[in-house]
């Protein structure tokens, strides 16, 4: 399906003109017949009031094919069935009284802009105040956003790489770029749009660890790499983005961006990865403590050697070792002890 720009049709305040003054010629006419019967001119008499009062009928069908636009807006137009163009910038149009605009998701409420439910009330209570009937259906715009919309997709609990549970939303920003397609070649667009987008996410996040892990591969390149829910979010992000758009450009839809906006682990195994992301900093940070008190015992070692103050064999120095790693590495204080007699 093409799609085909309906861009000369921006004659609608003329054919307002034009059509008005016909209905109101059309009055004059019902008059003027009205007159010749009168005086006695029955047959152009009845023949300009057969004319008026059917001008006046029909003369109003029309005013059926004015249609106006705002920017950012676009209406898809279908004659008996066959798609005849898209009405795409702004302006006041008139086509074909008989076209009938077509939005198979007109009804369908997303989490996203554009989907407000509060317009669809407003434009209710107010031809409820106008003395008019109108449904909440009825009251639903026929025309298709052509603006940058943003889609918060529901989150999803998914499986990483590893097997481990995460929960993950994402925020999709995109538009619609060709209307025909949009319509003609999907049942609905914007349920479409919100699938795939589970879809792609299920798919890229199975790829990536939470974490950075080791021995996993999630470039596809056969070489292991530190890529990670959680490290890489631009590139998971991007890859997200491109998936969707794969799948969604046969609808007529372009994906601008994909962001995640929510990411943990599940709730049955947050409080265990919380302990074990515990276990592993006290571990790190043990290592660092250990380490300098290695150092600081060694130094000590030295300087006590070159300045030839003690002299000590090598059960004194193990002595000296470990009194100074306890001291260093313990988590409380030492209690000094004293000793006032020989060392031997």
């Amino acid at each position: 399906m093409t799609e085909i720009i309906l861009s000369k049709r921006k004659n609608g305040m003329a054919m307002l003109l034009l059509w008005g003054v016909l209905y109101l010629a059309s009055i004059g006419v019902v008059i003027g017949g009205a007159f010749f019967l009168e005086f006695g001119r029955v047959v152009p008499g009845a023949v300009l009031l057969v004319l008026g009062i059917l001008w006046l009928c029909i003369g109003w069908v029309p005013f059926l094919g004015l249609k106006l636009l705002n920017p950012g807006e676009a209406l898809v137009l279908t004659l008996f069935g066959r798609y005849i163009g898209t009405l795409k910038s702004d302006g006041f149009y008139w086509v074909n009284p008989f076209c009938s605009a077509v939005i198979p998701a007109a009804k369908t409420r997303l989490s996203q802009s554009g989907d407000i439910e509060a317009s669809n009330k407003n434009s209710v209570m107010l031809a409820s105040a106008a003395g008019i009937n109108v449904s909440a259906d009825s009251a639903i715009s026929k025309k298709i956003s052509t603006k940058i919309m943003t889609l918060n997709n529901n989150r999803q609990k998914i499986n990483d790489c590893l097997g481990n549970p995460v929960e993950i939303g994402i925020a999709v920003t995109w538009r619609v770029v060709d209307t025909a397609k949009a319509v003609f070649c999907v049942d609905n667009y914007k349920e479409f749009l919100s699938l795939q987008c589970d879809a792609a996410l299920r798919n890229i996040v199975r790829i990536y660890p939470y974490d950075v892990a080791q021995n996993v591969d999630t470039t596809g390149d056969g070489v292991a790499d530190e890529g990670s829910l959680r490290g890489s979010s631009d590139v998971v992000a991007a890859r997200i983005r491109d998936e969707i758009q794969t799948k969604v450009a046969d609808a007529g839809l372009e994906v601008i961006e994909a962001r995640i906006t929510y990411l943990a682990y599940a709730p049955e195994i947050a409080a265990v990865m919380l302990q074990r992301q515990q276990a592993s900093a006290v571990i790190d940070a043990r290592k660092m403590i250990v380490d300098g008190a290695v150092g600081m015992v060694e130094l000590a070692l030295e300087r006590l050697s070159e300045g030839g103050m003690v002299e000590l064999d090598e059960e004194r120095k193990a002595a000296m070792v470990s009194n100074l790693l306890v001291v260093l590495c313990g988590s409380h204080d030492a209690q000094p002890v004293v000793n006032s007699g020989s060392l031997y």
